[in-house]
């Protein structure tokens, strides 16, 4: 079982919604999408877990390790929905990561910090990430 992804860059903020099990099998396809992260946009990253439907071990692990990656680029990572156990945890040598009880509110503390929702959109997605009206230009 993997992952999708979808990365969103609005201005200065990006969004990469995952779906799926963040298991060990995605760990390495998350790692790529982080690396795809990281070489587009700035500013902080949201990792929206709304269509997770778990994480393992390894998962988690792998997003302290998007932790530092993105540190390690001056950019911050922030999650959003994480699974309802909400285990994660980061380990020692990590910063701590925000977590958000959902986008809407990892959103709206970005508003509220800069003012103005961020104008211009640049988005990105694994082939079988979910269509929805917008997206299929209806």
């Amino acid at each position: 079982m993997t992952i999708e992804w979808r990365y969103t860059v609005e201005q200065d903020l990006g969004i990469l919604s995952v779906s799926g099990y963040l298991g060990p099998d995605a760990v390495r396809r998350f790692a790529g999408a982080v690396g795809w992260v990281v070489g587009r946009g700035t500013g902080p990253v949201i990792v929206d877990l709304t269509e997770l439907r778990g994480w393992s071990a390894e998962g988690q692990l792998a997003i302290t390790d998007a932790a530092r990656r993105l540190a390690a680029a001056d950019r911050s990572l922030e999650l959003a929905a994480i699974p309802a156990d909400g285990s994660h945890v980061p380990d020692g040598d990590c910063s701590p990561i925000p977590v958000h009880a959902d986008l809407v509110g990892a959103l709206a503390s970005h508003s509220t910090r800069h003012g103005e929702a961020p104008e211009g959109r640049h988005e990105w997605r694994t082939t079988e990430w979910p269509r929805t009206g917008d997206d299929a230009g209806e």
